[in-house]
């Protein structure tokens, strides 16, 4: 399963949907003058080793919405389950032929395309089934990158059972390291506390202030936003007391 050389197809697949349970529609609203989904998809397209960016969204009349947007963006879009993530994934990885597939979520505007080239990296210097920076956590909330390979999806969408499994998409891999090569990549210093997600009005809050202070580009390294909260702590404060969700077995 394990990919063989450099020169895959490597397809970023951003899940999205309108349906949130605690900021409903959070993926269209404004961020800086540009929609939370549209500044995933432009800074993900800087990623030197994503050959294509797709969106993942569902076939639900709401998320007609994604559709448009992503028509806007010019950027493909596949509808699949609403609940089935990992069925939704493994048919939009088919679709488009990907042979590697990274895996972001939609609530994270501050995805950095140095640190997903880094993920990317390592999974096929390691010649990994699986990879991620977040197994151990030491960026942010919501710089999350993880990547594998198709077969290893493939096989994780034949075999998994579970809810959780199927919701969230890769806990297979996590539960399974005898069947999977699991590689990761940490930063030096343990920036975990901060929370960088959208699934509050107070991550909104912050995420905007954020964007304000860099000038609303989108372009910006990660730890220009690091310079920010750590100049103005109180921004930090803004979310610090929201509690992630938590997902079984990931």
């Amino acid at each position: 399963m394990r990919p063989q050389g450099k020169n895959l197809k490597i397809v970023a697949i951003v899940q999205a949907r309108m349906g949130s349970t605690r900021l409903r529609g959070k993926v269209l609203l404004d961020l800086g003058g540009e929609t939370v989904l549209a500044r995933v998809v432009k800074r993900l397209s800087r990623a030197a080793l994503v050959n294509e960016v797709v969106v993942a969204t569902t076939e639900d009349a709401a998320d007609d919405a994604i559709v448009r947007e992503c028509e806007r963006l010019g950027v493909t879009c596949f509808r699949g389950s609403e609940d089935d993530v990992l069925d939704r994934y493994h048919r939009a990885a088919r679709a488009c032929g990907a042979e590697a597939i990274v895996r972001i979520t939609s609530d994270c505007p501050l995805i950095d395309p140095e640190l997903v080239d880094d993920t990317i990296r390592i999974f096929l210097e390691e010649r990994g089934d699986y990879g991620s920076n977040v197994f151990p956590r030491t960026f942010p909330r919501g710089l999350d990158t993880e990547v594998f390979t198709a077969a290893a999806l493939e096989r994780a969408w034949r075999d998994a059972r579970e809810p959780h499994q199927r919701e969230h998409v890769t806990p297979y891999f996590h539960e399974h390291p005898e069947l999977f090569r699991l590689v990761s990549t940490h930063g030096q210093t343990d920036y975990s506390a901060y929370r960088w997600t959208l699934d509050t009005a107070e991550d909104l809050e912050l995420l905007r202030a954020i964007y304000s202070r860099l000038g609303n580009r989108d372009n910006f390294h990660w730890r220009e936003a690091l310079a920010v909260v750590e100049r103005k702590p109180e921004l930090a404060e803004l979310n610090a007391h929201v509690m992630q969700k938590s997902i079984r077995g990931h």
